[in-house]
């Protein structure tokens, strides 16, 4: 039933200091900007060896509950180093919330908050690299 992960919402009070600080991050502009009634409210970044979508989506459109704390479920993306992605998110203003851990061999984790409150996770994992392995090979 589910075929793969297409677009990852975060939340943000400042669309505009979100993109500005995913740019810094990402090292690319967003792909898709959507103002409603002014300045943006969502945009869209493309990343990623499977081009998946991040958006950023202006606070007012979030679930109840959400307050800005960080919560819920946190989405990992691959990263070839851990620790360097760790520091690196942490120079650009994030917070940690789970340092660096080896889960077992070929997987390590590790979680921030963003500035905005948004869980943001960076993992090194084994299988992914077969996976994109086996299908370059294909």
């Amino acid at each position: 039933m589910l075929r793969g992960l297409t677009t990852v919402s975060f939340f943000a009070d400042d669309i505009k200091a979100a993109q500005e600080w995913y740019t810094e991050l990402l090292g690319i502009e967003p792909y898709f900007v959507r103002p409603i009634e002014g300045p943006p409210a969502y945009v869209e970044f493309r990343i990623g060896d499977y081009q998946h979508e991040l958006g950023i989506v202006d606070s007012r459109f979030a679930p109840h509950g959400h307050s800005g704390q960080a919560g819920g479920a946190v989405t990992y993306w691959h990263v070839d180093d851990v620790q360097a992605a760790f520091e690196r998110l942490l120079s650009l203003g994030a917070t940690a919330h789970e340092k660096p851990v080896e889960r077992g061999p070929g997987f390590v984790t590790a979680s921030v908050v963003d500035p905005f409150g948004n869980l943001l996770g960076v993992m090194y994992n084994q299988h992914y690299l077969d996976v994109l392995g086996s299908r370059a090979e294909a």
